[in-house]
């Protein structure tokens, strides 16, 4: 027979508070989020309050200092505004306001304003949608749609594709790339003749470079089937490319890196991120308290709403003083890349720059999270700067990151001005005139990434 007694165990546990939470939260939101915080803080408790000011910090200083005759983002309602000692504060402005990036239209929601025009039925365009929804970032069906759509109503799917078709970009709501090249040439109406056999048989000898053995096989001459190649070229075998696969939604750089007088200056948009204080008010009334002046209960909210202040402050401070850190760090590891250019990138690794500030790895992946950084080589997520080396072996490896080689392979691309495309084999030919060994498989990944087509699709 089994018998159960009590036990006493002892044993150790993290129990985070909701203050911890906090901090750890506000560590991830990015710039548009904090901001939302920020404010539904600030409505949520009248102890907290905004304090306006916009400090600068050079690479050396943490935390900035601010400075009554530095203000890089003082609004005011005269247009014309400018210091007449400082104009460079106003050119940062305005850089900051330039360099907000758009994120295009997705190729969904364009599909879909296109569709509500149409003269449609409820059925056919819940139909449509689905359809619509249902496209990867090329255009093509993710799922066959006779698996989602109701089997009474598969009937209606192929003159719902035909009209999205037509729509622009033209081709996509196709199964693959030949299926829209054919869609395509179809709408167009102007192919030269054999292009659809082509396009269904025989566009991996056209990759190949055998035009010869095309023309024997359709009995055509050569020169017909140069023609064909370049009426082929024109089209776009992955239209859905065109357009972004999220939402419309700006990008505003958190901070900003710039040299200055040989160093490096960053500066934090505070312009976004407003800088609190502690109402005057509570502090009388917490000042009050000890005197019996005020209710058990007025005390309490006085108190709480104090704590929770002064511990959002603090929270808010770390996460800035923690992304002052790490782009320090960043910066100290990619000199090369401020100094000269993308294709400088180093490889770097969470773990190098936890090392150096003395966080953990997921600090700096937690603070880098959805956060930009204005350089003079345009606007880059802080995660941009981590890349491993091409060897894989992190930034003990090759000093060639990843990061680096790809914007290599896009100058190679777009700089060459011999008249014929360039080959994923000819490229890694020249990474490796310049010390820099790829296989042309990985150029090709590499290549692919970069959401750049064959030499072929070009």
């Amino acid at each position: 027979m089994q018998y159960q007694k009590p036990v006493l165990i002892q044993d150790q546990r993290l129990k985070m508070s909701p203050q911890m939470y906090q901090s750890i939260q506000m560590m991830a939101l990015p710039l548009f989020d904090l901001r939302t915080k920020i404010q539904e803080e600030i409505e949520k408790n009248p102890a907290l309050e905004i304090v306006k000011e916009a400090p600068s910090a050079s690479i050396e200083e943490i935390p900035a200092t601010p400075q009554d005759d530095w203000d890089y983002f003082e609004n005011s309602s005269d247009p014309g505004y400018l210091r007449s000692y400082n104009n460079e504060a106003s050119d940062t402005k305005q850089k900051f306001i330039e360099g907000a990036l758009s994120r295009g239209e997705s190729l969904q929601e364009h599909l879909l304003a296109q569709l509500a025009v149409q003269p449609l039925d409820d059925l056919h365009y819940k139909i449509g949608e689905l359809l619509i929804q249902n496209l990867d970032e090329n255009g093509f069906h993710l799922e066959d749609p006779r698996t989602f759509i109701d089997e009474e109503y598969h009937s209606l799917i192929p003159e719902l594709e035909k009209i999205i078709q037509e729509f622009d970009p033209q081709g996509v709501c196709v199964t693959d790339y030949k299926e829209s090249l054919l869609v395509q040439a179809r709408l167009k109406g102007d192919a030269p003749d054999k292009t659809t056999e082509v396009i269904q048989q025989y566009l991996p000898l056209i990759k190949k470079g055998k035009p010869g053995e095309i023309a024997k096989k359709l009995d055509i001459a050569p020169e017909d089937v140069e023609e064909i190649t370049a009426y082929i070229k024109t089209l776009n075998p992955y239209p859905g490319r065109l357009y972004s696969n999220e939402p419309p939604r700006y990008v505003i750089p958190d901070l900003s890196v710039k040299i200055e007088n040989g160093d490096f200056v960053i500066t934090l948009n505070e312009e976004d991120i407003p800088v609190l204080g502690i109402s005057p008010f509570f502090e009388k009334n917490e000042q009050e308290i000890g005197n019996g002046e005020k209710s058990n209960e007025a005390q309490k909210y006085i108190k709480d709403s104090l704590r929770d202040a002064r511990w959002f402050i603090k929270s808010l401070h770390l996460r800035n003083q923690t992304l002052f850190k790490i782009t320090k760090a960043i910066i100290e590891f990619q000199r090369y890349f401020f100094m000269k250019g993308p294709k400088h990138l180093a490889p770097l690794t969470l773990k190098d720059v936890a090392d150096e500030v003395g966080v953990h790895e997921t600090t700096v992946s937690r603070i880098s999270n959805a956060k930009y950084i204005q350089t003079e080589w345009g606007i880059f997520p802080i995660k941009y700067f981590f890349s491993n080396s091409i060897s894989g072996a992190g930034s003990k490896g090759s000093r060639y990151s990843k990061g680096g080689v790809k914007e290599i392979i896009r100058e190679i691309i777009e700089e060459n001005n011999t008249g014929k495309k360039l080959s994923d084999q000819k490229i890694s030919d020249i990474l490796k005139s310049r010390g820099i060994n790829l296989a042309r498989r990985t150029v090709a990944k590499y290549r692919s990434e970069l959401m750049i087509d064959s030499s072929f699709d070009r």
